[in-house]
């Protein structure tokens, strides 16, 4: 079958358009200060090999130098990494404000551990961009000057739902293997702390019952985002239950490759995967029809938000226009895409599915 390259950004101008009405104002400012000054961002990261916080990373690199020349030095981002360690990641944070930066942007360790961030930021009054890692909505009401910018977790697990739905309207006999009504399935998890995880797992599996699939859970374990500890767990379970399993639901496209590579390294083949993120290789894996389909957020979307955002509040700008929920969020906007190329977004069907 022919599969069509479908790899396209979808919302842009909805959740751009607010940075492209005010960036001259923001500009303005920058380009007003004394030519001692510099506009300083420090980026705090969980761990440094996390493939899709990787990417958002690598983006707000790429578009940070675009803007450190146009603003001829006056503009600095520095990163750190706190591999998986909160009071690493709270000392570098302790670094950041004793230099004077003018906005942090934080992808926490532990999301339960916001409120000793925010203390320390609000103490200096720095304001904080969080991202990626949701902090617990009641520690975003502390401040004015805190936000989140991130995904829908509860919309990527429906729309990951759907592309299991989806593929089990048009190919039946490839997913109900063994034609007894029931899809026997192993579900793959991310970190238990990460609030993506649980609902993730919850309404992806939610999306299928409602749709009126029958499911029966072989097994399901904790991998942690990482394609190594995936292709590991996958492996025990081919071991145990071999042909009897007719779909593996990843939490993420990461997970998903490690299935994939231990699927390989048993010469089988099976192609009933499901991911969501939407990285290169996850992709990659879906055009060549070694899994269903993916869930893509746009990583380039994303950094430009979250950089954005701190610019504005390092600038005392009005946020007037940005699309901001009720629970001081932002969230970027995404797509499933299937091995047929095919594309399908939430809104155009209102959200209506679950």
């Amino acid at each position: 079958m022919k599969r069509k390259k479908c790899y396209i950004v979808f919302g842009a101008a909805i959740v751009l358009a607010a940075a492209a009405v005010t960036a001259v104002f923001v500009d303005r400012y920058y380009k007003s200060l004394e030519k001692s000054e510099i506009l300083k961002i420090g980026v705090l990261v969980y761990k440094e090999d996390d493939t899709f916080v990787g990417g958002i990373v690598d983006e707000i690199k790429r578009q940070g130098k675009e803007y450190e020349r146009e603003m001829e030095g006056r503009f600095r981002l520095d990163f750190s990494y706190a591999e998986e360690n909160q009071s690493i990641q709270n000392e570098q944070i302790d670094k950041y404000l004793s230099l004077d930066y003018d906005v942090l942007c934080v992808n926490l360790v532990d999301r339960t551990e916001a409120a000793i961030v925010i203390e320390k930021a609000k103490a200096a009054d720095v304001p904080v961009v969080f991202f990626n890692r949701e902090p617990v909505p009641e520690d975003l009401q502390q401040w004015d000057k805190l936000y989140y910018v991130g995904a829908d977790a509860r919309e990527s697990a429906v729309l990951e739902g759907l592309l299991v739905v989806d593929y089990y309207k048009k190919y039946p006999e490839r997913l109900d293997k063994n034609q007894d009504g029931v899809i026997q399935y192993v579900l793959l998890e991310g970190e238990i702390r990460h609030q993506d995880s649980l609902i993730r797992t919850e309404y992806s599996i939610q999306t299928l019952v409602n749709a009126g699939l029958s499911l029966e859970r072989l097994d399901g374990g904790i991998a942690n985002w990482v394609r190594s500890q995936a292709e590991a767990l996958t492996a025990q379970w081919l071991k145990e239950y071999g042909s009897d399993i007719e779909l593996i639901i990843s939490n993420n496209d990461d997970m998903a490759l490690g299935a994939i590579d231990a699927i390989e390294d048993w010469y089988i083949s099976f192609s009933n995967i499901v991911g969501i993120d939407g990285t290169p290789k996850g992709l990659e894996a879906v055009e060549s029809g070694k899994m269903i389909g993916t869930i893509v957020t746009g990583q380039e979307d994303y950094a430009r938000v979250i950089l954005d955002l701190a610019k504005r509040m390092a600038a005392g700008i009005s946020l007037d226009g940005l699309d901001i929920r009720e629970d001081k969020s932002i969230r970027i906007p995404m797509y499933s895409i299937n091995s047929d190329g095919e594309i399908r977004r939430l809104e155009e069907e209102g959200k209506e599915e679950n």
